[in-house]
């Protein structure tokens, strides 16, 4: 059996630094290896993808993400599981473009109340018969970490079973269907795919998405494979099954760069969706004196300058006495190069729809605030925050939520003072109890959070 693996991707057209990208490249790739792999093994190889894909790019502020279900059937998609980010145009939007899709979506243990289905309508299972009568069972799961950051979904609408368990529950099953071999599609963090391996020994390879590099790793005898993000990687699988029923593996690492040619085909498609946008997003909007970093591993873990430089406008603006973003909002993963500052840097950094708010806070709930925000580290994770009025230190190794050390948690200049109330600028999907922050979302609102300025705005006009 041959498998070809990608997950999380966003931009379609290629970026500047290598490995390039782009959807037009990414095809092309695609399409050779399977013509090569059909050619020397007389069958199709299945085509999979780790979910993220309708959002957050400069395009889906345009198309709410429908631009992708063309590119994913060009690409010849088989079987998906659902990412985070399928979600951030609502459940419903979600399930429309699912339906309109030639894949097969799967998310198999979170289930939505108000329909008493698996959320935005995905299977559970899935099995698919090989030519050479091998059967090829699939399933999908995601960690619950990532319901805090749905922003069109209430959490109490949702029920989520753990992933082990439910894992080994679909695992058994589709051995007593008859499956061969089981793989799980995932959407989540290196710690829940290990953990994922060494509880459900059912399980024999796991694809899986929500990290953004490249990395293969095995676990009691069962691999973890992550095929990088935005069209700039793309894993080749290669599985023997021998008659003693162990799994031989081979595994191939293919980077999408410009030595590849572009799909004249999917060219088409990238050119048609972008041709109207271009022309406005070439326009400079200012002159950066230095390079920003916002790669995901830097401004998820540690205060940046891209951090720092949005925290601050938006303290300007507002004039509140603390700033707080939820680093999951700066979606560019890359460092952006000093000179002009054009519009389409500014879409790539924030694409989401983001309003300003500003609430009232108690010291108190700003330390819970940085105690959530800091709780999950060293992932990378989204709800980790760039501040601007207030300064902290933190010990990753403490227990979360007495990782703040409290002797270095200042407020403009002057110790905390957990009784007294502070104004703090933020997003709508922060005030609102997103990412972790249900600390705040009692909070009182001094701006209404459905008709503040968006966050890119706000930045635009600096």
């Amino acid at each position: 059996l041959s498998i070809l693996h990608f997950n999380d991707v966003y931009e379609i057209t290629e970026r500047k630094k290598e490995p390039v990208g782009g959807a037009a490249r990414f095809a092309s790739l695609m399409k050779r290896n399977i013509y090569d792999i059909t050619k020397q093994t007389g069958e199709r190889p299945l085509v999979v993808f780790s979910g993220d894909c309708l959002n957050p790019s400069t395009l889906s502020c345009a198309t709410q993400g429908r631009h992708m279900i063309e590119v994913l059937d060009t690409l010849e998609v088989d079987v998906a599981v659902f990412g985070n980010h399928e979600f951030d145009f609502g459940v419903e939007h979600a399930a429309k473009c699912i339906e309109r899709m030639t894949s097969t979506w799967l998310l198999g243990n979170v289930i939505d109340k108000l329909t008493q289905q698996n959320l935005g309508g995905g299977m559970t299972k899935h099995i698919i018969k090989r030519n050479n009568g091998l059967k090829i069972g699939l399933l999908g799961l995601v960690e619950e970490e990532w319901l805090d950051t749905l922003a069109t979904v209430n959490r109490e609408d949702l029920e989520f079973q753990d992933y082990v368990e439910r894992g080994r529950e679909v695992a058994a099953e589709l051995r007593a269907d008859g499956a061969d071999l089981v793989i799980a599609l995932t959407h989540m963090r290196w710690p829940n795919d290990i953990r994922l391996a060494r509880m459900v020994p059912d399980i024999d390879i796991i694809l899986g998405g929500h990290d953004h590099e490249y990395g293969v790793k095995e676990i009691d005898e069962c691999l973890i494979i992550k095929s990088g993000s935005d069209f700039r990687n793309l894993s080749s699988v290669d599985l023997f099954i021998r008659n003693d029923g162990c799994v031989d593996v081979k595994i191939s690492r293919y980077d999408v760069t410009r030595e590849v040619e572009e799909d004249p085909y999917m060219l088409k498609i990238v050119e048609r969706y972008t041709s109207v946008l271009e022309k406005s997003l070439d326009h400079c909007i200012g002159v950066v004196n230095t390079s920003l970093d916002g790669r995901f591993k830097m401004v998820r873990s540690r205060e940046t300058n891209l951090g720092n430089f949005v925290a601050d406008i938006m303290a300007s603006v507002t004039r509140a006495d603390v700033v707080l973003i939820n680093s999951g909002t700066f979606r560019s993963d890359g460092v952006h190069s000093c000179g002009n500052f054009r519009l389409h840097d500014l879409m790539t950094i924030l694409p989401i729809n983001d309003c300003v708010v500003t609430i009232v806070v108690t010291g108190k709930q700003l330390l819970e605030a940085l105690e959530n925000g800091v709780s999950l580290v060293p992932k990378y994770e989204g709800r980790f925050p760039q501040v601007s009025g207030v300064t902290f230190g933190f010990n990753p190794g403490a227990p979360p939520g007495s990782r703040i050390v409290r002797d270095t948690l200042m407020v403009q200049g002057n110790p905390l003072d957990p009784t007294r109330e502070y104004t703090m600028a933020t997003k709508a999907y922060v005030a609102r109890g997103k990412d972790g922050y249900t600390c705040l979302s009692k909070c009182r609102i001094l701006t209404d959070p459905d008709s503040g300025p968006l966050l890119s705005t706000v930045v635009r006009n600096h």
